[in-house]
């Protein structure tokens, strides 16, 4: 039965990973994440802004979104966002280990890349990146460790 048990915790890893997130075996099942909830980091560089949610719900569950501003809102550009847990919890602002990472959300955008979150974060740090490529140029936010 062990091959059994190894088998379906992979397809529930991939099931898990498809929907946005990716998580090692036995983790707890993840939750879907929106672009809502109480704001714990935003960030502003360029046409672009980098924002990090926070809700409650499945032990902590932070999302990130990267959002299109002035001159690039409503055309579509390349825009990516990702989210993680870290292993730490202290140390605002300082490099993240990253513990769990969502997927990735890159495509031509008009508007926002994301939602993208974890679960599992309270207690935890969590980070994000994310970008838009405008006019020739990427701006590019890191948040570094948040929400300690």
């Amino acid at each position: 039965m062990r091959h059994g048990r190894s088998v379906l915790a992979l397809v529930l890893t991939l099931v898990v990973v498809s929907g946005g997130l990716v998580v090692t075996a036995g983790s707890p099942a993840q939750a879907a994440v929106s672009c809502s909830g109480t704001v714990t980091y935003s960030r502003t560089y360029g046409p672009g802004e980098l924002t990090i949610f926070y809700n409650t719900s499945n032990g902590g569950t932070n999302s990130a979104c990267f959002y299109h501003k002035g001159a690039a809102y409503g055309v579509a550009a390349p825009t990516y966002v990702r989210a993680y847990r870290c292993t730490e919890r202290s140390g605002e602002g300082q490099p993240c280990t990253i513990a769990v990472s969502s997927s990735a959300d890159s495509g031509n955008y008009a508007y926002y890349a994301g939602p993208r979150g974890v679960t599992g974060t309270a207690n935890y740090c969590v980070a994000a990146i994310g970008y838009i490529d405008w006019q020739g140029y990427r701006y590019q936010i890191s948040s570094g460790r948040q929400g300690c």
